[in-house]
């Protein structure tokens, strides 16, 4: 009796496309995550310097 045959995957070499695709996708997604932190902290600050004008906040330390 022969033994059952069994169908092995072969490995093959990098996938240039599949590499490039996967490299972009990386990069978009770091990107968006970026510019989203980005976003928020520009938010933050203007809100800062909105309180500012509007003399609801000040820098300067009060004396005592």
């Amino acid at each position: 009796m022969a033994g059952a045959r069994v169908a092995h995957a072969t490995l093959t070499g990098p996938s240039v496309v599949k590499e490039i695709v996967i490299g972009a996708v990386l990069g978009i997604a770091a990107g968006s995550v970026w510019k989203m932190h980005h976003w928020n902290e520009q938010r933050k600050v203007r809100a800062f310097y909105d309180l500012l004008d509007k003399g609801e906040i000040t820098v300067v330390a009060a004396e005592e």
